[in-house]
């Protein structure tokens, strides 16, 4: 398992310490807790931490990966993905606004007419729309989308512990699930085929908690 700067930093700080609290290495790394949870979670699910209720965390020196990530690690996103949720680049804020709300979700998908991957528009994006100047009923929604290639994606045969990890590191809520190809001009694009989002994840853990 490859470990940002910050988890390999945490793995050193329990092997010096443990038994050590969250409070105590967020602490030693000037962190909140709740920034810090996430990195424990994927430590934790990796097999490299062992978590002790009101006791901390332990270094495993033999740290086998635990049932649940090797679980993870079998299971692809391709089937726990969910329908993506798409629109077109040219439709305007306020139907993008309505989209949202309709089908109940973070974020959206935006897509060509090909349902080529063109960028993604969050909560937040038409909230700041929504709080400026702007005509939201005129100006289109990729005016204020991410673009390509600002864009964290998945695939359908990714592994889900990866999806999983990047929705933690890089903070976002859904990923688009793709599948890419080159187009006549020789470049690389991707067609999107579903979404993987936190909910799937968090439907993932219920089915392996009832097995």
């Amino acid at each position: 398992m490859e470990l940002t700067e910050r988890q390999a930093h945490i793995v050193e700080i329990v092997k010096e310490s443990s038994p050590i609290t969250g409070e105590q290495i967020a602490a030693r790394l000037d962190l909140t807790r709740a920034t810090l949870r996430p990195d424990l979670t994927i430590l934790t699910m990796a097999g490299l931490l062992e978590a002790r209720p009101r006791v901390g965390y332990f270094y495993r020196e033999r740290h086998e990966p635990s049932a649940v990530a090797e679980r993870l690690r079998r299971i692809r996103v391709g089937d726990f993905k969910s329908v993506p949720a798409v629109v077109r680049e040219s439709v305007s804020i306020y139907e993008a606004i309505v989209a949202m709300f309709t089908q109940n979700v973070g974020s959206l998908i935006v897509v060509t007419e090909d349902r080529v991957l063109a960028g993604m528009v969050s909560r937040k994006d038409l909230l700041k729309a929504a709080l400026g100047k702007n005509d939201l009923q005129q100006v289109p929604v990729g005016v204020i989308m991410t673009r390509m290639p600002n864009i964290f994606m998945t695939t359908p045969d990714e592994p889900v512990l990866d999806a999983a990890r990047k929705l933690v590191q890089h903070q976002v809520d859904s990923l688009p699930v793709v599948e890419g190809f080159i187009d006549e001009q020789g470049d690389e694009r991707y067609e999107v085929v579903g979404r993987f989002t936190k909910t799937n994840i968090s439907k993932l853990f219920l089915d392996i908690g009832k097995a």
